[in-house]
């Protein structure tokens, strides 16, 4: 089955809407809705009183409608009798502010009465409706990322500290505490990153971000672990979200889940959607590589794109291409927020399938075609994305470049890896993500062949190792700066950047000189250094572009490096994105990497999934694709097209 629908919140509507809703994802297609995401305060109206009726209702109406249920457990949104009785629950700031009761999200997952109350009503779910004919899926919580500081956290967090470091002699070791006299003489000093007179310690904040990653996984354990025992036939997931704010290494969480659910929002209106569309799906295939790479797009606005300080309507075929994006790069389907725009409440004109102008309306319409589209496709879309690139990920080294004290201010490691995928997305390149802070990477790395590391800051001995053992058999990897900087605990590799890969790159920084905000240093190569700059001194490796002005006119600023049967590419300058394309268009050259489909026209896009080859035309011209021992496909403007590739390439 191709999951298609959205969340559905029957709680905020009276129940004649609930038929209506039925018979219009029947007519949509619709084969599963997520359930119950934040119907705490319905199921529970009030502590230990449980009422069901009107969740057994729309229960029984969907099944007799066809469609199946995702059912979530509410713990995102705790009722108001929850923290009316365990203020304790509620969250503290870094600034030391509890925070009142009033949103979503108001919890502290290390508060024993929350964990309580969600087990409890996880629980009771389990035991009424694990064997329901309408339910395929558990939803557990939704988008786990809720940061707490309180002194019930910072117990947890001592907690985790003592098993992982073991002693205080290790963790002062770790987090360089001689550095201002932070040296701790008990466990009790030790306390969550709280607001403090200068710049904190940046190894206590990337030790905490791990912890509350670890925290957060314990709840959602507990409730996997009651919703296993009920039925274990049922999979569980939870929605992963990405953000800045997010203390989750997704990367760590998948192996816990029986699939990898996501929440993408593209934030670019314009052609930069398409390329973000691209990058969350190709994430999420990574995430999920533990499942076979087969995931689930759990949420998605439908008919709008979220930009700062805008809500922007996507173009008529968007909806369309933008679903079958995230189905190309292996996702089990395409899921929305929401079915049904409410009438009132925080997110009142948030994007829905059935908007408040209702069901005649361009999204609907928009939507019937996709339920059709994807019905047809039900039984042709099977294996993954095979890709011989990979870029790395970890979300620690992201959190430790989000810290105070930096080189410069405006450093973006999720910026930074997005535009490495961009290149190879605007050249026709399938990509897959690794991720070096995991055990599997050795295992790993021999399906690609090149390997590329932006603003990689945290690199472990062991990764070190697998990433200079696979250059040394053939493998070619390119280095980004800021890459190789330190090791897990955020300490200084001693003896000049970027130290974890100086001998595999052949290269010494000894400087590095970040540009000012319009700032540009001319390479020979007719490009240009922007944000960033180096000193770079060889140390074998060949260079193969120079700084053309400013102070380091003559050095190095792009070098490969022989190593073993590969070669090791490392680049120094900030560059733009055409620049960088050009760099990693000869790299994939170099090691025999190729488009999907070559010569594709601008604004089109080739995934190959399996047997079937999905071809994107973003433009507002009909093109016509060339495919190879087939007859050429014509893409419409704003279109998509699938063919069938079982033996050869093929037309439909």
């Amino acid at each position: 089955m191709l999951f298609f629908g959205g969340d559905y919140n029957p709680e905020q509507w009276p129940e004649e809407v609930w038929a209506q809703d039925v018979a219009l994802m029947r007519q949509a297609g619709v084969t599963m809705v997520s359930l119950g995401v934040f119907a705490w305060s319905h199921v529970e109206p009030e502590e230990g009183r449980f009422t069901f009726g009107w969740l057994d209702r729309i229960m029984d109406r969907l099944h007799d409608g066809g469609i199946k249920v995702a059912l979530a457990t509410p713990t995102a949104s705790p009722p108001p009798w929850f923290t009316s009785a365990h203020p304790e629950g509620l969250p503290v700031t870094a600034d030391g502010v509890r925070l009142s009761h009033g949103s979503r999200d108001t919890y502290c997952v290390s508060a024993p009465a929350y964990r309580a109350a969600a087990r409890t009503v996880a629980g009771k779910l389990a035991e009424r409706y694990a064997r329901h004919p309408a339910l395929a899926l558990w939803h557990v919580h939704n988008e786990y990322g809720t940061d707490c500081r309180c002194d019930l956290t910072a117990a947890a967090f001592r907690g985790w500290l003592r098993t992982k470091h073991g002693d205080l002699d290790a963790l002062n070791e770790a987090w360089t505490t001689a550095f201002w006299s932070q040296r701790y003489s008990d466990w009790a000093q030790i306390l969550p990153p709280r607001a403090t007179q200068y710049l904190p310690n940046p190894a206590q904040v990337l030790d905490f971000r791990r912890f509350l990653s670890d925290e957060l996984l314990g709840a959602f354990v507990e409730q996997r672990d009651l919703l296993r025992a009920a039925n274990p036939d049922i999979p569980i997931t939870t929605n992963f979200v990405q953000g800045g704010w997010v203390s989750v290494d997704h990367a760590r969480w998948a192996a816990e889940l029986d699939l990898v659910a996501v929440d993408h929002y593209p934030a670019d209106a314009g052609d930069g959607a398409e390329a973000e569309t691209a990058f969350g799906g190709d994430l999420a295939r990574g995430w999920a590589a533990g499942q076979g790479g087969a995931w689930l797009l759990m949420e998605t606005a439908p008919n709008l794109i979220y930009t700062p300080g805008r809500m922007h309507a996507k173009e008529p075929g968007r909806l369309t291409r933008h679903s079958l994006g995230y189905l190309a790069r292996g996702s089990r389907g395409a899921m929305y927020f929401q079915w049904r725009q409410p009438r009132g409440g925080a997110e009142l004109f948030h994007s829905a399938l059935v908007p408040h102008a209702g069901p005649d309306s361009p999204v609907f319409r928009e939507a019937v075609g996709l339920g059709r589209r994807l019905a047809a496709l039900r039984d042709r879309v099977g294996g993954t994305v095979e890709a011989r690139v990979a870029i790395g990920w970890d979300a620690p080294s992201w959190w430790a470049l989000q810290g105070a004290g930096l080189p410069a201010a405006d450093l973006d490691y999720l910026a930074a890896v997005q535009q490495a995928h961009r290149a190879f997305y605007r050249s026709g390149i399938a990509t897959d993500f690794v991720f070096p802070g995991l055990d599997d990477l050795a295992a790993r790395l021999p399906a690609y062949r090149v390997v590329v590391l932006p603003h990689l800051y945290l690199v472990s001995d062991e990764a070190a190792d697998v990433l200079r053992e696979f250059v040394a058999g053939g493998g070619h990897l390119v280095v980004g700066p800021l890459s190789g900087i330190a090791d897990p605990a955020g300490r200084i590799r001693l003896g000049g950047y970027p130290g974890a890969f100086r001998d595999v790159l052949g290269v010494r920084v000894v400087e590095w000189r970040p540009l000012a905000l319009g700032t540009e240093i001319p390479l020979d190569s007719g490009d240009r250094a922007i944000r960033w700059s180096e000193r770079v001194e060889t140390a074998g490796a060949q260079t193969l572009v120079r700084y053309a002005g400013d102070v380091l006119a003559g050095a190095p600023a792009i070098t490969r490096n022989r190593f073993g049967a590969g070669s090791a590419w490392y680049l120094s300058p900030g560059l733009g994105d055409d620049a960088l394309r050009r760099v990693l268009d000869q790299v994939a050259a170099e090691a025999g990497v190729r488009p999907v489909l070559a010569g594709l026209p601008p604004r089109v896009e080739a995934v190959r999934r399996g047997e079937l080859l999905f071809l994107f035309n973003h433009g507002a011209e009909a093109v016509t694709i060339p495919l190879p021992g087939a007859d050429p496909v014509t893409v419409p403007p704003g279109g998509v097209r699938t063919s069938g590739l079982a033996r050869h390439w093929a037309g439909d």
